[in-house]
Formats: structure tokens, C-alpha cells, sequence
């Protein structure tokens, strides 16, 4: 690191379980984030922030005047624009030494597959049940630990997947995937704007701990929080040893850049 990097960095590398190492983890590493919107946009923004030097931001949607209440990334001028790339011209605006990739496009199976194997760790900042488990299996397929969010109204909860580790569950080991689930949206059900910030923060967080392999992640357990009365709960679970997803994995693979 130069001097500049030593004087952004500094605050971080003050902290004896992150240090250069930690940080040169960081700027070393590869992060797809999934989603531009209320989760993805303080997840990116605190991502980009520490340093990560290769950000994949994916958003098929463009803003709208009603994403604004919360989805910090973007801003009145950027109204029309593909949320990906309003996101990167965000994220280079408070990093500029970053590299950051916008995708804007809703990716198949096929293609998350192609992109999780070429990161060390994906956000899953999605809003739909569908595309979580998609995520979640491509992830389980190239052995990349998935950091997933979410959020509606005044609820929110945050888990980490380390799926290179075999005892690790998967999302749908917690999340079984049916057909019958009713699903809340934020367009009809609405969502408190400091709620997704909340959790994205949290997801940027365990993103750097995996990265750099500092502390204990949110593996094997669930944190939610109740907005509303702000209560914090923690709930435990184990791999299902029968899941048609995660009881079957590929051999490992490398990992995330904090191995």
C-alpha cells in the first residue's frame, strides 16, 4: 500500500484483529453484490469504503422517485438510470482507486453460476424468494460463502452460508424452497428506510469478516431485528443432512481471499 491507501485505510488497520494483512485482504478481493437497491446500497457503499478493490454490482431495474426514501446509492439525478450503473458511478465517487463492474441485467442459472465462480463472496440483496434460492444454489455449486439480507416493513434479518465449509448449512436448509410461501413486498407492504440500512450495514460487515477471517460470522445463525421496538434476536440452526441442494457438494474449491 501507498501512502495515500495508508491514510484512507488508517482506522482499520489501527485495529489489532484486522491490521495491513487485513486490509490488503481487502483490496485484494472480489465481491458480487447482488442488487443495487435498499440492502445492496449500504452494503456496496461501506463495501467500497473499506477498500474492496473488485466490486460486481448487478441490478436489471432502473431508479424511480419511490426507491429515494432508502436507497442511498442513488440520487435525483441519477432518475431513470439502470440502477447498476448509477451505483458504480456512486461507489467510484467515494472510491475512486476500486474497480467496479456493473451488470445490468436479471441474471439465469447459468449466469450466476459463470459470476459466483468467479468471486470470493456474493451479498445476496435481492427482494424475492426465487432469486435467493438461485443465488443460493449457485453458491453452493462453486463453494462461495453467500451473505444473505433481507427486509420488509420493520423486520429484517441477516445469516452467512460459508459454503466451503461442508458442516455449513445453505439457505435452503433454513428457508426450504415451496411454492405455497406468500411474499411480501415492499411496493404494497412498504418498508421503514433506515430498517435496509440496518441490515445492508450488518451484510457489510460479515462480508469484511470473511474476507479478512477475523471474528465469528453468522453461520449457523440467524440475526433479526424488530425495528419497531428495536429488539435483536439471534436464533440458531444446523445443515439439513437431507437438503436436495447443499447435501451433495462439488469437491472445494479456493475460497474467499480471507483463507
Amino acid at each position: 500500500m501507498g501512502d495515500a491507501q495508508l491514510m484512507r485505510y488508517a482506522r482499520h488497520i489501527l485495529l489489532d484483529e484486522l491490521g495491513i494483512e487485513g486490509q490488503e485482504r481487502l483490496l485484494a478481493a472480489r465481491v458480487l453484490i447482488l442488487g443495487a437497491g435498499g440492502l445492496g446500497s449500504p452494503a456496496a457503499l461501506y463495501l467500497a469504503a473499506a477498500g474492496v478493490g473488485q466490486l460486481l454490482l448487478v441490478d436489471d431495474d432502473a431508479v424511480e422517485l419511490s426507491n429515494l426514501q432508502r436507497q442511498i446509492l442513488h440520487t435525483m439525478a441519477g432518475l431513470g438510470r439502470p440502477k447498476a450503473e448509477s451505483g458504480r458511478d456512486a461507489l467510484l465517487a467515494i472510491n475512486p482507486d476500486i474497480q467496479v463492474r456493473a451488470l445490468v441485467e436479471r441474471l439465469d442459472e447459468a449466469r450466476l453460476r459463470e459470476l459466483t465462480a468467479q468471486v470470493d463472496l456474493v451479498l445476496d440483496c435481492s427482494d424475492n424468494f426465487a432469486t435467493r434460492h438461485a443465488i443460493n444454489r449457485a453458491c453452493v455449486a462453486n463453494r462461495v460463502p453467500l451473505v444473505s439480507g433481507a427486509a420488509i416493513k420493520f423486520s429484517g434479518q441477516i445469516s452467512v452460508y460459508d459454503l466451503r465449509d461442508d458442516a455449513s448449512p445453505c439457505y435452503h436448509c433454513l428457508f426450504p424452497e415451496a411454492d405455497d410461501i406468500e411474499e411480501l413486498r415492499c411496493a404494497t407492504t412498504g418498508v421503514l428506510g433506515p430498517l435496509v440500512g440496518m441490515v445492508g450495514s450488518v451484510q457489510a460487515a460479515e462480508a469484511i469478516k470473511l474476507i479478512t477471517g477475523m471474528g465469528e460470522p453468522l453461520v449457523g445463525r440467524l440475526l433479526s431485528v424488530d425495528a419497531l421496538r428495536m429488539q435483536w434476536h439471534t436464533i440458531r440452526f444446523k445443515r439439513d443432512p437431507e437438503c436436495p441442494v447443499c447435501a451433495r457438494r462439488a469437491p472445494a474449491a479456493a475460497g474467499c481471499s480471507g483463507d
